[in-house]
């Protein structure tokens, strides 16, 4: 049976003049329309074809090759391109667009606006849908990471205490203010790291490596950027923290501790206003 709302691999079982039918176990032969046929890929009787499943303006299940940019059980940011009386409609990436019904809103939007929202199979109607209450569709239980792990962050809301942000698609984490060392805005897709998982199974987040690997990755990236602005670099260890995030993307203190560690290697020189190589 074809999977609604995932890619999917079928067998090509027909050629017709304005398409491909393939074979969509008990959904029957789906329609892949001629314009998304794949150029240069084998495309005859019992091929094989890797497709998107979902329903067309008239609810009938269709094939594309275009790649949404959310699948079923996913999480993204999407833009708002229309309102009706039914709900909200969002640019998927696809001819159809995205419906938000009213009731799965969690604050009002306007088009143009971009909404972090999850995507979920309608049982009733088979309907591709989006949920903005995304905590229905988020793991509760205690989350298995060790601190420091590197972790994929989708940023989905603002809070008095930073950012939250959903974790490997799985869990709620939270970007702590103190962490915030480069711009960040809701909807952005960041590689982060836990800092610490409580008890209570809550997540902190940092934007930056931590531990003595964050130290050594960071130290290389001073070293290149020394290399290339010719061996001056007019930052130091008295440098305001906000200068050191705009070019690193760091706190001022892990700033410190890298240059602290080139300086007792021989690898730099740390003036008063700039570090330098030797």
């Amino acid at each position: 049976m074809a999977l609604i709302g995932r890619f999917n691999s079928l067998q090509v079982v027909k050629h017709t003049d304005f398409g491909l039918y393939l074979d969509g176990g008990p959904d029957g032969e789906i329609l892949l329309p001629r314009r998304y046929i794949p150029a240069g890929e084998p495309c005859e009787i019992g091929d094989w074809l890797n497709v998107f499943v979902y329903l067309d303006s008239e609810d009938r299940i269709i094939a594309t090759t275009q790649k949404p940019k959310v699948q079923v059980g996913g999480f993204a940011s999407l833009k708002v391109v229309e309102i009706s009386h039914v709900g909200l409609f969002l640019d998927w990436g696809l001819p159809k667009d995205l419906l938000l019904p009213h009731s799965e809103e969690k604050r009002p939007l306007q088009v143009g606006d971009y909404c972090v929202v999850h995507v979920y199979l309608d049982p009733r109607t088979r309907r591709i849908t989006a949920t903005a209450r995304l905590d229905r569709y988020l793991d509760n239980t205690q989350p298995n990471y060790k601190p420091g792990q590197a972790v994929e962050l989708l940023v989905a809301e603002r809070t008095d205490l930073g950012f939250k942000a959903i974790v490997n698609g799985k869990h709620w984490g939270l970007i702590h203010k103190n962490e915030l060392f480069k711009f960040v805005r809701v909807g952005m897709q960041e590689t982060g790291y836990i800092r610490e998982v409580r008890a209570d199974g809550k997540i902190s987040l940092s934007l930056q490596p931590i531990g003595q690997g964050a130290a050594d990755s960071l130290g290389e990236q001073i070293l290149a950027r020394l290399r290339a602005e010719g061996g001056s670099l007019a930052l130091s260890d008295k440098s305001p923290p906000e200068l050191i995030a705009k070019l690193f993307g760091v706190s001022k203190g892990n700033f410190k501790k890298a240059i602290g560690g080139l300086y007792k290697q021989g690898l730099i020189v740390i003036r008063d206003e700039r570090i330098e190589l030797p």
